[in-house]
């Protein structure tokens, strides 16, 4: 079920009047309607994976109850690693089965033999990435006693599966997630309302911005060779704010949905393309995802700690295997492998933490330098872009050499005037709003109401006027 389908606008409401109309102060109650109703949401596109889902949560839940039963250290590291093992399995199978087999077959057809591996049917289950990495994040702190085991099977259930986080995340942690799940939640209206907020400008990020850039994103990559450095370079661009409103649109939809419920989850974007350098970017693109990268395998590798060979592998190996979750493709390994890149010198330099606050933290307009920086970071992550969307290296590496040639003199053979103009919407707001939690955070008490019903019938009249054909968000595929 989409966030931005009719289904899903009949469902909200229907799940929101049940739970605070019907299960209100009963958080059992409301966690076994939240349990069904994330069943029901992830079953929509197939009812088969419900098995996995189930599956996983199942033997976490269990391995979790072991964990906290024993303090035989043999036995917790067996525990743990038959959760990694299982979990890690079943996301290898799906997603990684086929380019293993037919990378084999490249290297054995490289040494001079063939072989021909048949490749598998797999139907890869939407948000397994997601709910696998919540789900072991689990099993590990509980190991390493950051958390104590629940014994409540609804509310564990309930968080591995919470549908409004369930596909694309944020990726949640159990010290985060489950005590909201297990405690009494009451409705407040001022939390539901910035909710509601921020669903709205999810919607105008995907609806109107993600998928009109879609159309001329898959034209432009579609058609590379028929097309000039400027307009191969314009179609870039374009997919790095696709990919940012399909992404942070999906996040804000699900962080509003989840305040309608008195659940909080954590930030998954904070205006990344306004970042001074790569370091930054990283802090403040895909939050959960890059925060459970580092708290799970680049501080246990060692960090930014140790000599100096160990702190370039660490951060090599850190966005390898970050490119890696994105999919079995040699694109996102070269993606990895050039932020690795951009990243590494800042990292020798100590320079990788210097930009921690609001870029013209209490100022209304950068400095020129604040310009530049933003500006050559924006460069940087355009370029990289290329290589996650080109369908193979060698089609990126084209694009490439198109857009350093004279051909990025010419004007471009695309003119989308309109979605300029939803982008100097979108770039004008977010700035405005960048030391706020979302773009559309407002204080009733500051801002007039005719000012803020403006807002919320501008948003929803240009959705419904100019929203682009529907697609599935991004990174549902990964």
């Amino acid at each position: 079920m989409l966030f931005n389908s009719i289904e899903f606008a009949f469902f909200l409401p229907v799940v929101f009047f049940l739970c605070w109309f019907t299960t209100a102060g009963h958080p059992q109650k409301q966690n076994i309607l939240l349990l069904i109703a994330s069943y029901f949401f992830y079953g929509w596109w197939d009812w088969r994976f419900l098995s996995l889902i189930f599956i996983t949560s199942l033997i976490d839940y269990f391995v979790g109850i072991g964990l906290s039963w024993s303090d035989d250290s043999r036995k917790r590291k067996l525990l743990l690693t038959t959760s990694i093992i299982i979990n890690l399995g079943f996301l290898g199978f799906f997603k990684y089965f086929n380019f293993f087999a037919e990378s084999f077959s490249e290297a054995f057809t490289l040494l001079g033999k063939s072989i021909d591996p048949k490749p598998l049917n797999i139907i890869l289950p939407i948000g397994i990435s997601f709910y696998t990495f919540q789900s072991l994040s689990y099993s590990i702190d509980v190991y390493k006693r950051k958390y104590n085991a629940t014994n409540n099977f609804i509310a564990f259930f309930t968080f591995v599966s919470f549908f409004p986080q369930l596909v694309a995340g944020p990726i949640e942690r159990a010290t985060s997630l489950l005590p909201q799940i297990l405690n009494k939640r009451k409705f407040e209206y001022e939390k539901g309302v910035d909710g509601m907020r921020q669903i709205l400008w999810g919607l105008f990020k995907k609806i109107v911005i993600a998928d009109n850039a879609a159309i001329y994103v898959n034209d432009i990559f579609n058609y590379h060779s028929e097309y000039s450095g400027s307009t191969l370079l314009l179609g870039a661009i374009f997919f790095a704010f696709q990919i940012y409103c399909d992404f942070s649109g999906y996040s804000d939809i699900a962080i509003g949905t989840s305040r309608l419920f008195g659940i909080n989850l954590m930030r998954n974007f904070a205006f990344p393309y306004f970042s001074r350098d790569i370091a930054e970017f990283w802090r403040r693109w895909r939050i959960s995802l890059s925060s459970w990268f580092r708290d799970y395998v680049y501080i246990p590798l060692g960090g930014n700690e140790g000599v100096l060979s160990k702190k370039i592998r660490n951060v090599f190996a850190i966005f390898l295997v970050s490119a890696f979750w994105h999919g079995a493709n040699w694109t996102f390994i070269a993606w990895g492998l050039l932020n690795a890149t951009y990243f590494l010198p800042l990292m020798l330099l100590n320079k990788n933490r210097d930009n921690t606050n609001v870029v013209a933290e209490g100022r209304l307009l950068p400095t020129f330098k604040e310009i530049l920086q933003m500006g050559f970071t924006f460069y940087l992550t355009v370029i990289a872009w290329i290589l996650f969307r080109a369908d193979s290296v060698q089609e990126a590496f084209f694009i490439l050499k198109k857009i350093f040639s004279k051909s990025i003199f010419l004007y471009p053979e695309v003119h989308p005037k309109l979605m300029a103009i939803f982008l100097v919407i979108l770039i004008i707001t977010e700035w405005l709003q960048r030391d706020k939690q979302h773009a559309m955070q407002m204080s009733n008490k500051n801002l007039p109401r005719f000012v803020r019903w403006g807002t919320y019938y501008l948003l929803l009249s240009t959705i419904i006027l100019f929203g682009g054909a529907q697609h599935e968000f991004i990174y549902f595929q990964f």
